[in-house]
């Protein structure tokens, strides 16, 4: 019995040992890590992923896609150690970050600007729309499409986004109406990929989604979207007229001249040298800013040329 017990004892110390040599065998280049992203960057993520993983063969990235709120939420809770997001972390969100574990040092960098795209069914005619009507729909004061035109032949207008606790949501909430939306009234989506088909099939739809999920990717200038939607031009003032509305076109997005305009960030929570540090340098290098430039945003480290065109609604 006393050697069973001096047997267990010496296995417990053991193993504390080997707990204390265990170290990360990852570099930049190799490895296995996980990722998430907010899903509406999904499709430009997994681009990046593939092409990463492409020119780093000992390199495995595990994605996950979910909802602004969620992917943040791993984030803090060191599920994961990277995030892409439609924002900045917050001051708090860092310090909770370093309180759970003071080696974590919280770092972002900002890899693009993107655009909240507000889309119709290809028959719709209305194509210009003002931040006051907008904020008007999104509140429920506007439910109607003849009370943005009085010809128009659609009825209700139906509003829809991606997910309740996406990032576009809140950037509709916090950023645009400043007011609570009219819930009762706005229809949730599975993704974003959802929101497009149902515009698609819907005559009375609006859809609220990101500008890279309907880029034109055979398009090299980047002044065309799917031709199967139609994409509404946004005026800040009221009323909306030609000469005051901006589509999403890329250098509108550069110089602000479209309103719905965000930046996007990459959150690192990771020591540097590590995979996922090295995947972040890929995000903000040439390579790695030309697939965000692809995907109809603009990219933040790359030097960009504009021209000025003339476009008739």
């Amino acid at each position: 019995m006393s050697r069973i017990l001096i047997f267990i004892c010496i296995f417990a110390v053991c193993a504390g040992c080997n707990r204390k040599k265990i170290t990360r065998t990852d570099t930049p280049t190799s490895g296995v890590a996980t990722l998430v992203s907010d899903d509406c960057y999904g499709n430009i993520a997994q681009e990046e992923v593939d092409v990463f993983e492409a020119l780093n063969q000992k390199a495995f990235l595990l994605p996950i896609y979910t909802s602004e709120r969620e992917a943040v939420e791993l984030l803090l809770q060191d599920s994961v150690r990277l995030a892409i997001l439609a924002r900045d972390l917050t001051e708090a969100e860092k310090q909770r970050i370093t309180a759970g574990n003071r080696q974590l040092a919280p770092r972002s960098q900002k890899i693009g600007v993107d655009g909240i795209a507000l889309i119709v069914h290809r028959s719709n005619q209305d194509t210009l729309i003002s931040l006051q009507t907008l904020r008007d729909v999104m509140t429920g004061k506007v439910t109607s499409w003849k009370q943005l035109n009085a010809s128009s032949k659609l009825g209700e207008i139906l509003v829809v986004f991606d997910n309740p606790t996406s990032s576009t949501v809140h950037f509709i909430r916090d950023s645009v109406c400043r007011e609570p939306l009219a819930d009762n009234r706005l229809h949730a989506m599975k993704n974003n990929q959802a929101v497009l088909d149902y515009v698609i099939q819907t005559p009375n739809a609006l859809g609220i989604i990101g500008v890279n999920w309907i880029s034109n990717p055979h398009d090299s200038t980047q002044l065309s979207f799917n031709s199967r939607i139609r994409v509404m031009a946004v005026s800040r003032t009221h009323p909306a007229t030609y000469s005051s509305s901006y589509k999403p076109y890329p250098a509108y997005l550069y110089l602000r001249s479209y309103p719905l305009t965000r930046d996007v960030y990459v959150a690192l929570t990771d020591l540097r040298g590590t995979l996922l540090s090295g995947f972040t340098n890929f995000l903000a290098s040439d390579r790695g800013q030309r697939i965000i430039l692809k995907s109809g945003l603009v990219p933040a480290t790359k030097p960009l040329r504009t021209v000025q065109i003339k476009e008739h609604f």
